[in-house]
C-alpha cells in the first residue's frame, strides 16, 4: 500500500549544485524515482523542498531547477532562500548576491503556485474522502487542502465532489 502524495528533499534541479549540497541523488534519479512510483501509482502527487540561491549557482542552474516542477509535475513545492550556516563548507562558498537569491526564491514560488493550479485543475469532478482537519479545512489523501462550505467534526472522513478550485484549495461538495 502506497498513499498517493510523497514529499521528496530535492533541494535543486542541477547536478552541479545537487553534488555541491553534497546530496546522493542526482536529477535523473529523482525523476526515474517520479517515474517509477507513477507506474505504481499513477495519481501520486509529489511534492519538494528546493533552496533558491545555494552559494555557486548560475541562472542556468538555476533553470534546471525551475524546469524540474514541470517536468517532474510536482504538486506542492516548499521554497527557501540560501541562508549561510557558520562553519559549514557552503558558507565558505563564493555567494549568489542577495537580490538574486530573492528573485530566484520567489520565481520558484510562483512555479510552484502554477504548479498547484495545474493539480487543483486535476481535482475537478474528482469524488474523493477527505479528513476534517479543524472547521471548514480538510485534507484529501494526495496532501490537497480542501475547503469545506459546513462545518465538519475534525477526525471525521467526509466524502464529497470537487466542484472548482481557487488556486491554493479545492472545494468539496459534500456527498449525503
Amino acid at each position: 500500500r502506497l498513499a498517493p502524495y510523497l514529499h521528496l528533499s530535492l533541494q535543486a534541479g542541477d547536478d552541479m549544485i545537487l553534488k555541491r549540497m553534497k546530496r546522493r541523488h542526482s536529477r535523473d534519479d529523482a525523476l526515474a524515482l517520479i517515474a517509477a512510483v507513477r507506474g505504481v501509482r499513477p495519481d501520486m502527487a509529489f511534492g519538494a523542498d528546493f533552496i533558491a540561491g545555494f552559494p555557486t549557482e548560475t541562472a542556468a542552474m538555476f533553470e534546471n531547477t525551475v524546469s524540474l516542477v514541470d517536468e517532474a509535475r510536482l504538486s506542492f513545492l516548499h521554497v527557501f532562500p540560501f541562508s549561510p550556516r557558520p562553519g559549514t563548507p557552503a558558507a565558505r562558498m563564493p555567494p549568489v548576491a542577495g537580490g538574486v537569491v530573492k528573485d530566484r526564491a520567489r520565481r520558484l514560488r510562483e512555479a510552484g503556485a502554477a504548479a498547484l493550479v495545474r493539480h487543483l485543475d486535476r481535482q475537478v469532478g474528482r469524488d474523493l474522502t477527505v479528513l476534517v482537519e479543524k472547521s471548514g479545512t480538510a485534507r484529501a489523501a494526495d496532501f490537497t487542502e480542501i475547503a469545506l462550505a459546513a462545518d465538519a467534526e475534525p477526525g471525521t472522513m467526509i466524502r464529497g465532489r470537487v466542484t472548482g478550485h481557487d488556486g491554493a484549495r479545492a472545494f468539496l461538495e459534500v456527498m449525503p
